[in-house]
């Protein structure tokens, strides 16, 4: 079974910015008019239905002109983190009150003179302060709210008993991919194409829902969509990758695991962070400290995935390109290694040497399933010796680029 994961599409985007527009500017308005009435009616100044529309009017300009900020900085993603909304919303509500103001001035007739217009700019500490402040709350709470649900909310939720595979296919320049630590020799593009159909049948026969990203065009190694995000559950957390190159694989990647109804972090420059780099053992995350992940990028992860109950542990990684290029872990945590590369395998729990380089990279689709590489049957039949049934699959043009099972797909299940 193939899935075809859809972008959102620009129409729900600009419905969800109009929407969590709309509200936190209503808020903003309803709320600072209501507060200021409130007072004068507590405070005895026979407040009535004309003092209310009277306040109405001195907040209505500012609350229009935050409805049309905000509807432009929602299409521009600030809710991606809750700091770019609230620096969203503070801007769009200090403008909105000065601006605001400034229309009712000039509408009075009063000519805007500079001791005018300091008065104008005195009022976010006196009349305006309250719906600066309302707009801000409003932003980083309901209209992020909104945004997300919008966005989310009609994909279809995550399901803990669906195995799905996010793969990509080989772009035509694939045999353009870098090289790090292997000598370049040609790669059959035709051949690689019947190898990664191979690949993905072999997912699917193992009953994996496949899902696409779009094949990203003059991208060589972006056939490696693991590398693009790491999974936790229902977050995903979206790489940065080591190679500059490779920044561009990200975007589309994002896209269709939103769409599957994930949650989005990131790691962001200056760190970088390849999620080949990264292991997960139960809740112990292992990631790779070599020459695509930095320091950065391993303390921006270890921020991330804390919450989420997992615990970051560096391995310094100098013999290949990713730490899963030297190790991968069974199902039941065991992490395997061919002891040439794997240099420190004392930070494992619990290590199994494996005698071929391509025997090191199993891909978990079971608790008693794995998928490994045909290049390493001798490894293959030592993990089928421990009781696990193992599928293997022809990537051999594959790893000629440094590839490997692991990196072919994002797993979710």
């Amino acid at each position: 079974m193939t899935v075809t994961a859809r972008p959102v599409p620009l129409l729900r985007r600009v419905a969800a910015a109009t929407l969590s527009a709309l509200v936190v500017a209503a808020i903003g308005f309803a709320a600072t008019i209501l507060l200021f009435f409130t007072a004068l009616v507590v405070g005895s100044s026979g407040a009535d239905g004309a003092t209310l529309v009277q306040i109405g009017d001195v907040f209505l300009g500012a609350s229009l002109i935050v409805f049309v900020l905000m509807l432009v900085f929602a299409l521009l993603g600030v809710y991606r983190r809750w700091y770019f909304a609230l620096v969203a919303g503070l801007v769009a509500a200090i403008v909105g009150a000065i601006v605001g103001t400034l229309l009712r001035v000039a509408m009075s007739g009063t000519a805007v003179t500079g001791t005018i217009f300091r008065q104008l700019i005195g009022t976010l500490l006196g009349i305006n302060l309250t719906f600066v402040i309302l707009v801000v709350l409003a932003t980083v709470t309901t209209g992020g709210w909104i945004w997300r649900r919008m966005l989310n909310g009609s994909a279809s939720p995550v399901v803990t008993d669906r195995h799905i595979a996010i793969v990509r296919a080989p772009a035509g320049n694939l045999a353009d991919g870098q090289v790090t630590h292997l000598d370049r020799v040609p790669v059959d593009t035709e051949l690689a194409n019947r190898q990664w159909d191979g690949y993905v049948a072999a997912l699917a026969g193992a009953g994996w829902d496949v899902v696409e990203v779009p094949i990203a065009a003059g991208q060589a190694d972006s056939v490696f969509v693991e590398d693009a995000a790491v999974l936790f559950g229902d977050t995903a957390v979206i790489a940065s990758p080591g190679s500059e190159s490779r920044r561009g694989e990200t975007a589309e990647v994002e896209t269709t695991l939103r769409g599957l109804g994930l949650r989005i972090e990131r790691i962001t420059l200056p760190g970088t962070l390849d999620g080949g780099d990264v292991l997960k053992v139960g809740s112990t995350v292992y990631v790779g400290r070599g020459g695509r992940t930095n320091a950065e990028g391993i303390r921006q992860l270890r921020a991330l995935v804390a919450p989420l109950g997992h615990r970051v542990v560096a391995v310094p990684v100098s013999t290949a390109l990713h730490l899963k290029s030297v190790v991968t872990a069974l199902p039941d945590g065991t992490v395997i290694g061919f002891p040439a590369l794997a240099s420190t395998p004392s930070l494992f729990e619990r290590f199994l040497p494996v005698p071929e380089e391509a025997g090191a990279h199993v891909v978990v689709l079971a608790d008693d399933t794995v998928l490994m590489s045909s290049s390493a049957p001798a490894s293959a039949a030592l993990v089928a010796d421990l009781g696990y049934r193992v599928i293997t699959v022809d990537i051999g043009e594959f790893e000629k680029l440094e590839g490997c099972v692991t990196c072919l797909s994002i797993r979710l299940r």
